[in-house]
């Protein structure tokens, strides 16, 4: 899609929205004080519940009622049903348990791949699978692809092998010698390749290390196929890749937005941050009625130097889509592949390693400048305690040039943090957006950085106590995007092995909602809007079977979603 599409298209959807009403600076009227008096007839009052409304003025409730997308009262049983006309329509909840609706602020939102695309690990769940499992299912996939063209896997997980040994060059030539064949890990910084794709991009044992980046080799020195981060290029344009019509493009991606939005509501979602993606057929699924949740566009690239050019700021669109942060400009590694930048040497690694840095200081103060002095928020991906400081230093550095109240820059990840990292996380009014999912779907990689570097990893504890608003990133595809399986982690530190690491950094269940919904929405920028159930806010809740603030810490993943309500219209039902 063009820029001028691009910018077309936004420019078409705010009007919209200016039409509606519906844009920001709109719900000053829309609200309304407690006393005030409610319009008859509510589309919708919800009664007999539980209801953590995560707003400070009145934190628990009985019930609440809709009237055109909002809520419009939130109270006792008896006054809300009260508020009922004969076409109000009536939802008994039944004692159970009602939150807001929660809000991913770091989502690749992946729905191509999960539709088109061999997948050799669980998206969603803790699943081993065996390298046997995983050389069967690309073996079927290179049967039905010409010699030449690549064969290639996702969402693989190097913990989650049962052959407790690293899947490798050799286990990809058990596929094909005539294809280049690639297996991506999940976390998306690393990918195995076999012989042929190697020879195809013209890697040898000799050939060096990028900056950024490596060729991974076994201990007599050979390539083991394994490659990280920006080595990974040298395969771009190597081999044949599937090529597609613009109309197939188009039809491909509005199938994949719209099997991810059903996934989504299933487990609770309501908003989500997409990093990039195409916005034309985001609109088109919307226009279809098949967007069922909200969606805060994250762009990086041409759509963002477009909508730099177009004088589109943070917080142009609707209550549906709304252009958000960037998407993330990454400056390091990944924590579940082991290449995030560290300051001091992965324990245990020979010869020393300290992770990839991706971006240069100068580069990297560049970009966030241009970003800055446009009026949209920054995003980086900082894992490591070195990536974060270069992102604070680009921060401060732009701040002290063209000074902007309230630019809340988003950290993406933010995992490895010290005290002086928090002290500055805070001054410059950063929101970080931490893994959720990843204390119990990757306790199997916290062996690899140990119990004392983990006290200081996905810091919630620290960094809320600091008064820094931490938000929810599952970064699906690298993690699993259950909210409660990430709120079940924050709770515990506790992995799907039984084994607990940095319990410094437990925090209560009603916190781990708040940072699932209300810092969700100041993450974007939308905290008027949404993030608590609370009068004249947009009416997105999810009705829970169970209380997480009851149930076993260990159970509150299991716990059925048994309806996810957006605009107070129901998008998933049990």
């Amino acid at each position: 899609m063009s820029e001028r599409q691009n910018r077309r298209e936004f420019l078409e959807m705010a009007g919209a929205a200016l039409v509606a009403g519906s844009l920001p600076g709109s719900l000053g009227a829309r609200r309304r004080a407690a006393h005030s008096v409610v319009a008859p007839e509510p589309d919708l009052v919800v009664i007999g519940a539980k209801v953590y409304t995560m707003d400070g003025a009145a934190p628990r409730a009985e019930a609440f009622a809709i009237k055109d997308g909002r809520f419009v009262a939130v109270g006792r049983t008896s006054d809300i049903k009260a508020l009922a006309g004969r076409r109000t329509a009536t939802i008994d909840a039944r004692q159970m348990t009602i939150v807001p609706g929660f809000i991913d602020c770091h989502n690749h939102a992946g729905g191509t791949t999960l539709l088109y695309e061999v997948l050799v690990g669980n998206p969603f769940e803790v699943e081993f699978v065996t390298i046997a499992s995983i050389v069967d299912k690309l073996r079927a996939k290179a049967s039905a692809t010409p010699p030449g063209n690549w064969v290639e896997g996702y969402f693989f997980d190097d913990t989650k092998l049962k052959d407790k040994r690293p899947l490798d060059v050799h286990d990809l030539d058990r596929v094909s010698t005539e294809h280049p064949v690639a297996v991506h890990h999940r976390g998306g910084h690393t990918s195995f390749y076999n012989a042929r794709a190697l020879e195809l991009a013209h890697v040898t044992s000799t050939t060096p290390n990028p900056p950024g980046g490596t060729f991974d080799r076994d201990s007599t020195g050979a390539l083991n196929g394994r490659v990280t981060d920006r080595a990974r290029a040298f395969f771009d344009g190597v081999g044949t890749r599937p090529t597609f019509t613009a109309e197939q493009r188009a039809e491909r991606n509005r199938k994949g937005l719209a099997h991810i939005s059903k996934q989504f509501v299933r487990y609770g979602l309501t908003s989500v941050h997409h990093e990039g993606g195409d916005l034309e057929a985001l609109q088109d699924v919307r226009a279809r009625g098949e967007l069922l949740h909200r969606v805060s566009y994250e762009s990086s690239g041409r759509t963002l130097d477009a909508l730099i050019a177009g004088g589109l700021a943070t917080g142009f669109g609707d209550e549906w889509i709304r252009l958000g942060a960037t998407s993330e400009h990454t400056v390091d590694g990944s924590f579940s592949e082991r290449t995030m930048a560290l300051s001091t040497p992965y324990p245990g690694v020979t010869p020393p390693y300290r992770g990839n840095v991706t971006e240069t200081q100068e580069d990297l103060d560049a970009w966030v400048e241009k970003v800055h002095r446009a009026g949209i928020q920054v995003n980086c991906h900082a894992n490591g305690d070195v990536a974060i400081d270069m992102f604070l230093t680009a921060v401060e550095r732009a701040q002290k040039r063209f000074p902007r109240a309230d630019a809340r820059p988003k950290i993406t990840h933010c995992t490895l943090i010290n005290d002086d990292l928090v002290r500055r996380i805070k001054a410059v009014g950063a929101v970080p957006a931490l893994f959720t999912t990843y204390a119990y779907y990757n306790p199997d990689k916290f062996v690899f950085y140990g119990q004392e570097m983990m006290k200081r990893c996905m810091a919630f504890r620290t960094l809320l106590d600091a008064g820094v608003p931490a938000a929810a990133g599952s970064d699906f595809s690298p993690g699993p995007f259950a909210p409660l399986m990430g709120i079940q982690g924050m709770v515990t530190r506790t992995g799907w092995d039984g084994t607990t690491w940095g319990p410094n950094q437990r925090i209560t269940v009603d916190e781990a909602i708040r940072v699932n919904t209300t810092n969700g929405a100041f993450a974007s920028r939308e905290e008027t809007l949404k993030g608590s159930i609370s009068e004249g806010k947009l009416a997105d809740f999810v009705i829970l079977a169970d209380d997480p603030h009851t149930v076993p810490t260990e159970k509150i993943k299991d716990i059925q979603i048994v309806r996810t309500v957006v605009g107070g219209t129901t998008q998933f039902q049990a």
